[in-house]
């Protein structure tokens, strides 16, 4: 097989494909057994029909488009793969000659991985935070933690007060008509939660069991669904039920019940330690976004719209799989948001870019740099997720291989070694 190629356009090139005779034979062989399973020609059983007679009856070239089915898809990666192309999307094919006896010919247009201009990427200026615990975060965790541990109890007489969870009907109205999305019923609320429109949740305070209420609100400017945007809108609301949250005290018991320690101070000074790990991962994440969003600044890229939109099904799918796993799913979330998924990809489409940008411009430093992922590091990996997932290593070893993902891990350790080269070598602003 012969494979040449050439750039016909940015990211785009065109790539010449010649399959020897043989193999043309080869493929019209292995076409002709599965095509005469499904013919039937008077005197022979089906499948059982000699391939002169077939090809008398019903021509050679009935087997030319089955034939190139099997031949094509082989040839056209061993051509990408001889050239060391990397396409990011489907090829356009251009079948030029196909022929029983004769080599088969064809054209591949397809767009590949763009190149990328480095910039300056080391000594860097990154701004750097210096952390700090102050008391205000750790009360805000002990309030947090008191909000989880807090006990529910039914009221039964009494007006609804911020922080109580109601129980609600509620059927939205925009110019006297009903809106998509904007009927519930049964809809458990905390009020105060800021989880509705601005100004709705405010308005059921006061109220009790059994009240009926318009609710008078405006849809912010910005509000995601376009068709409410900026509009009044009135809510009829039922109130069926209110729960109230009763805190446990803060006090030494209250450690001992949420923590291993006897006294609230031990466990305060334990939440400062914890509270200042956390801080500090968050602070070098933040670093490491910063360099490499400056190393992607300064590089040059031209990126292909189909990556982007790969990233964008990607970044779709990881979404619906944190809704299922929060015992919610895409129909429900689009008839909550007033969305539907056009609206959402739009939404996704800067942050997939910005990925895509930035694992372009880290692979080429990764290139620059020599940077590989050795097996040791693959191996250290490995241990690091037979930790987080309680299984063998080398059963993850398996799995990673046999799905496909053995490349995929080592691009992960390529890059982060790679943010770390960029980090270790920055400077602080």
């Amino acid at each position: 097989m012969k494979a040449t190629w050439e750039k016909i356009d940015k990211n785009v090139v065109s790539i010449d494909v010649e399959v020897g005779a043989e193999r043309v034979a080869t493929a019209l062989d292995q076409a002709f057994k599965k095509v005469v399973q499904k013919v039937n020609v008077p005197g022979f059983r089906k499948g059982k029909v000699p391939r002169g007679i077939f090809e008398s009856r019903f021509g050679v070239e009935s087997l030319y488009q089955d034939a190139i089915d099997i031949l094509l898809p082989d040839a056209y990666s061993e051509a990408v793969s001889e050239n060391n192309l990397q396409p990011v999307d489907r090829p356009e094919i251009d079948v030029e000659q196909f022929a029983k006896g004769e080599t088969f010919k064809f054209k591949a247009k397809v767009i590949v991985r763009p190149e990328v201009q480095l910039g300056e990427y080391k000594g860097l200026e990154v701004p750097s935070t210096e952390v700090t615990i102050g008391d205000e975060e750790v009360n805000a965790e002990l309030e947090r933690l008191q909000q989880r541990h807090a006990e529910l109890s039914v009221v039964d007489e009494g007006a609804a007060q911020n922080g109580d969870i109601t129980v609600i009907d509620f059927d939205g109205y925009v110019d006297g008509e009903q809106f998509e999305g904007g009927q519930s019923e049964g809809y458990s609320l905390e009020l105060g939660s800021g989880s509705f429109i601005p100004g709705f949740e405010d308005q059921l305070i006061g109220l009790q069991i059994g009240d009926f209420k318009d609710v008078e609100v405006t849809f912010p400017e910005e509000y995601h669904a376009e068709n409410l945007a900026g509009k009044a809108a009135v809510f009829k609301v039922k109130l069926h039920e209110i729960k109230r949250k009763t805190l446990p005290a803060l006090d030494d018991e209250f450690a001992k019940d949420v923590s291993e320690f006897d006294t609230l101070e031990e466990y305060k000074q334990d939440l400062i330690v914890k509270l200042k790990e956390s801080k500090s991962k968050e602070a070098e994440q933040a670093r490491e976004n910063a360099v490499v969003a400056k190393a992607s600044e300064l590089a040059e890229v031209e990126i292909p719209e189909p990556m982007i939109v790969t990233e964008v099904d990607f970044m779709l799918k990881d979404f619906e799989n944190r809704l299922r796993m929060q015992g919610m799913n895409m129909e429900l979330y689009y008839q909550f948001s007033g969305q539907d998924e056009s609206v959402l990809r739009e939404q996704m489409r800067s942050d997939a870019e910005k990925r895509v940008r930035n694992n372009l411009v880290l692979s080429a430093i990764a290139k620059a740099e020599g940077i590989e992922a050795t097996d040791a590091d693959v191996t250290e990996e490995l241990e690091n997720l037979s930790t987080a997932y309680n299984r063998p290593a080398e059963e993850l070893r398996t799995i990673f291989a046999q799905n496909g993902s053995l490349d995929s891990l080592k691009e992960d350790v390529e890059l982060r070694k790679t943010i770390k080269l960029l980090l270790d070598s920055s400077k602080t602003a």
